[in-house]
This record gives C-alpha cells, sequence and structure tokens, in this order.
C-alpha cells in the first residue's frame, strides 16, 4: 500500500475573483519506520518500505535505460493517474444533488474532463474502468461509455520513439488488473475494425492495442486514442500528420474524434508580467485590453511608423537586455556584449530540434572571422539553453559540443566582442521570464513535420524578436498571422523532406561539395575543439555524415 499526500498550489485568475487549485502528488508510506528491524541493528530494512514508496515521486521522469527504470516510471505514472482519478470520484460523489450524496455515474462526463496531456497519463483510461466495475460496481457498457465521455487525448509528438509502448510482461507484473481491462478494450476495438474492413489483417496488426512483433507491448498511443472521445494535435500541420500518416488507421475508423487545438501561451505571464515596461509602452498607445483579448494587438499596425514608439521600443529592448546581462554576471559571473545581437535557442535538447545545426553555423560564423579577421561581422552573443533526457547520450553529447566550440570561440583573440558562445545551465521557466525580453533574434529550426507546435516561438515573438524558423510547428500559422516577410523562413518545407527521404539522401555528397561545412566536420572530427581528446565527438560526426536522413541538417 502507498498513500498519496496531495500539495495544493492557488493559481488565481486575472482579475476575475476566481482561483482555482493545482493539486501535486507525493507518494507515502504506511510504515515510516520499523523499530524491530532497528533495534535488531538492520537499520536499512527499518527505513525500507519508507524509501521504496518514497522513490516513486522522490525524481519526475526517472532514466528508463534500464529495467528498474521502466519499472519506476510506471509506478509513477500509475500512481499519478491512480490517485488523481479516486481524488475525482471522491469529490463527485461527496457532491450533493437534491441534498443527497450522488451515487448516479451517468452524468460523471458533465462534470468531469480528463484530458490525456502526451501519453504519460494514458493508464488512466483502465483505471477508470477498473475504478466504475470493480468498486463502484457498473456494467462494462456503462463504464466504458463513461471513461470515452470523460477522457480526450492530446498528442504531442510524431516521433515514434516518444509514443510509450510498455511491455506486456511488466504490466501484468505490477498493474496485473488493468492487463486485462486493455485485452479486454482490444478485443472489443478489434472487433469494430474487423467489421469495417473484413479480412484486412494487416490492419487490425497496425491498429491493434498489443503490439505482437518480439516482445508483446501495449501501444499507449493506440489505447489513448480509442478510449477518447476526441484527440486532438497542437498546430494545424501537426494535426494534418497525425490525421494522414501517424495514426491515419484511426482517423479513417473515427474522422470525428480528430480535431486540431493549435498551442497558445498567456500574455499575462509572458508580457505584463515578464516585460513590464514594453506592456506599459504598449498600454499607454491602445490600452490594456489586449491584456485579456490578445487579438487587440493588432491596433499597433497604426504605429509601424510613428518614431517615438518605434524609439520607446528600441529602448525598452536595450534595457531589457542590460538587465538580462547583469543577471548573467551576478548569476554565473559570465559577462556579454549588451550592444551584440542576442541569437537564442533555448528548448529540450533533441537531435530533431537541431541544436547541433546551430552548433555548425557557430562555427561557421568563426571560421569566417579567422579568415577575414578585418572584415565587418555584426556582433552576435549566441545562447543555448535547455535539458536532454536523462537516459539521452547524443542530447548530452550536443551539449558537451557546445560547450567545446564557445570554449575556443570565447577564448580567440582574434574574434573578440564579436562572437561569443554561451551554454545556458539549468533552464527553466523563471530564466525564460529573463531571456524573452531581451532577445533579438529567436532560433525555431527544427526538421519540417517534426516539431508538433512549439511555445516558445511564440514567447519570443511577443517580446519583439524576430525570428528564424522552418515551415514546422506553430511556425507556420504564426508565418500567416504576420505575413512571411516579417520571419526569417529557411530549410525545407513538410513535402519537401518526404520527397528528399523517398529519393535517397546522402549527407556525405553535401559535405564533399560544400567547403563551409566541410571544414566544420573536420574540425570537429580532427579534435580542433578537444585537442585532449579527438575522438571525444566521433560519435557526432557520424551523426552528421551517416545517420543525417532523419533530422537533415546537413542539407538545410
Amino acid at each position: 500500500v502507498v498513500f498519496a499526500m496531495p500539495y495544493d498550489s492557488p493559481v488565481p485568475g486575472y482579475q476575475n475573483n476566481i482561483v482555482n487549485t493545482m493539486r501535486l502528488w507525493s507518494a507515502k508510506s504506511p510504515v515510516e519506520f520499523n523499530l524491530k528491524f532497528f533495534n535488531d541493528g538492520d537499520y536499512i530494512q527499518a527505513v525500507l518500505d519508507r524509501n521504496l514508496a518514497e522513490n516513486i515521486t522522490r525524481v519526475l521522469y526517472p532514466n528508463d535505460n534500464s529495467f528498474e527504470g521502466k519499472e519506476l516510471r510506471l509506478k509513477q505514472e500509475y500512481f499519478m493517474c491512480s490517485a488523481t482519478l479516486q481524488d475525482i470520484i471522491r469529490r463527485f460523489k461527496a457532491s450533493k444533488q437534491d441534498a443527497k450524496p450522488r451515487t448516479d455515474f451517468s452524468q460523471f462526463p458533465d462534470k468531469v474532463a480528463v484530458q490525456l496531456n502526451d501519453t504519460h497519463p494514458s493508464l488512466a483510461i483502465p483505471e477508470l474502468m477498473r475504478i466504475l466495475i470493480d468498486i463502484e460496481g457498473l456494467s462494462w457498457d456503462a463504464a466504458w461509455d463513461i471513461t470515452v465521455k470523460t477522457c480526450a487525448y492530446t498528442n504531442h509528438t510524431v516521433l515514434p520513439e516518444a509514443l510509450e509502448r510498455w511491455s506486456v510482461s511488466l504490466m501484468s507484473c505490477i498493474l496485473p488488473r488493468h492487463m486485462q481491462i486493455i485485452y479486454q478494450i482490444n478485443f472489443l476495438h478489434l472487433q469494430h475494425v474487423q467489421k469495417q474492413w473484413p479480412n484486412d489483417n494487416a490492419r487490425m496488426k497496425r491498429m491493434s492495442l498489443i503490439e505482437e512483433d518480439g516482445d508483446k507491448r501495449v501501444n499507449m498511443a493506440h489505447l489513448s486514442i480509442v478510449g477518447s472521445h476526441a484527440v486532438n494535435g497542437v498546430a494545424r500541420i501537426h494535426s494534418d500528420i497525425i490525421k494522414n500518416d501517424l495514426f491515419r488507421d484511426f482517423y479513417e475508423l473515427t474522422p470525428e474524434k480528430f480535431q486540431n487545438k493549435t498551442n497558445g501561451i498567456t500574455p499575462r505571464r509572458w508580457l505584463l508580467l515578464c516585460n513590464p515596461n514594453l506592456s506599459d509602452i504598449i498600454g499607454e498607445r491602445i490600452g490594456d485590453n489586449w491584456i485579456t483579448h490578445l487579438d487587440e494587438l493588432s491596433k499597433l499596425q497604426e504605429l509601424v511608423n510613428d518614431q517615438s514608439f518605434i524609439l520607446d521600443i528600441q529602448k525598452v529592448k536595450q534595457e531589457n537586455k542590460m538587465k538580462f546581462a547583469h543577471w548573467l554576471e551576478s548569476e554565473y559571473n559570465i559577462k556579454i556584449n549588451v550592444n551584440s545581437m542576442f541569437d537564442i535557442q533555448v528548448k529540450r535538447i533533441h537531435e530533431y530540434k537541431r541544436q547541433l545545426l546551430n552548433c555548425l553555423h557557430i562555427i561557421t560564423q568563426y571560421n569566417r572571422i579567422k579568415k577575414n579577421p578585418e572584415g565587418e561581422f555584426v556582433p552576435r552573443t549566441i545562447m543555448i539553453g535547455g535539458k536532454a533526457a536523462p537516459g539521452y547520450y547524443m542530447a548530452k553529447k550536443i551539449i558537451k559540443l557546445i560547450n567545446y566550440v564557445g570554449n575556443v570561440v570565447n577564448n580567440d583573440p582574434v574574434v573578440g566582442d564579436r562572437l561569443k558562445v554561451l551554454y545556458l545551465e539549468n533552464y527553466r521557466v523563471t530564466f525564460a521570464e529573463k531571456i524573452m525580453p531581451a532577445a533579438d533574434l529567436s532560433e525555431q529550426i527544427s526538421t519540417a513535420g517534426t516539431e508538433a507546435s512549439g511555445t516558445g516561438n511564440m514567447k519570443f515573438m511577443l517580446n519583439g524578436a524576430l525570428t528564424i524558423g522552418t515551415l514546422d510547428g506553430a511556425n507556420v500559422e504564426m508565418a500567416e498571422e504576420m505575413g512571411p516577410e516579417n520571419m526569417f523562413i529557411f530549410g525545407m518545407t513538410v513535402d519537401e523532406v518526404e520527397l528528399l527521404k523517398r529519393k535517397g539522401y546522402n549527407s556525405y555528397s553535401y559535405y564533399e561539395s560544400i567547403p563551409e561545412l566541410k571544414q566544420c566536420v573536420d574540425q570537429i572530427q580532427n579534435g580542433y575543439f578537444s585537442p585532449n581528446n579527438p575522438d571525444e565527438f566521433k560519435d557526432i560526426v557520424d551523426v552528421l555524415l551517416k545517420w543525417d536522413s532523419r533530422n537533415l541538417k546537413v542539407e538545410d
């Protein structure tokens, strides 16, 4: 038995007298301390139960490269789902209907919405079924109807490896009842598929919740789709990929489920709070209604030729850059040139987000300055920040390369203040609130067709940064809204990416034919940035020249 201890944080609305509650959970053991074991000298066993229980919530999303890590992550996901659903049902039953506690669950979907934010909480579907059937005594059909009407699934990635698949043997060991429920859901689901497409065994195999190849695995994305009444992507291009490619079979089965909900950001946090000086300037010109109706910002178009407004904007940007530079110096003991362009890429470290492409550009800029030290170059401070998943080897290697490149560039007297490279450690929301008002250029350079949406692109733009980016995720809709002439668009489109992959992509041919690219890769390969260990980044060179067919860094 593990207890779930709730921790509540109030979330106040903006000038509307509403305060919502965000409830988090911490795992606690019912046995805090075993005195008998302690008195017998077994001090570890005395606190073992407590430690095993509390391990469940000690680290969010633990490294799952090992079996123990997978087991802990599955326990964590189930713990969060179960605690939340039990609490929801407790509150539902405690709410009065005609002065009596509720016992009729038919109104449950009218009062409760469970949004599955990616596949991590997808165990909520079999858990809700378990509670309704085993504890509340509902029939299978009634419980399934309530579950589907209650749950909705938001997909956040098109990368197949990011869609969770749990080993059937692990699930059966840790959650045997849930595995039974999943098998029954799959049986009824495949019956439905067979009615629609008789004798299409290949389709049934593709749509099954259980993957039979090799070690049997539960496809949690398929479970989320089947157990939800709505499925959405988070940008128009992403939702199209979901319908036409990733979940095409499911879209053909239940097209009415699929919809788009493009991600958004709150201007209260990402402009009003983090950039008060810019907010004041906007408020002086168009009033404060934009704070709750962001489309009011379109009134600023009337001021595009107003020199006093433009000067005010420039002044605020420079003040924000100076403030951020001062904060960097006090927190990290780093000095930067506030009169340089702040070129910023902050997001999760992942190959598809292409921090490595940014690094290649940094090396190219460095080589150009070295080749022509008397040339005119716009001073540029390039900042890259973000965290890598604990078990993601290549992401950590990319972070290391950026730091090594920065060490060489920053200490080269020929380069001076014309180019600086910083890796921003421990990137987080409070850090983002400081850096986004100071940014001049926002890097949104994922491979077309891989970024679901992105919200950093919106936050930077709301704070007056220019954007360089691919036609991917929400960049597409942003370019439509502002006009493509107001965004630096580069790289291939989704269709061009697919065409190139079908034709066959050979990054080595680009390496051989583009001298600046060849110089970059050779420097990485020959240990220019890691003289004490020339082979330090051999894996990265292999990715660029042998296995770049997915992220197309060399092509773009």
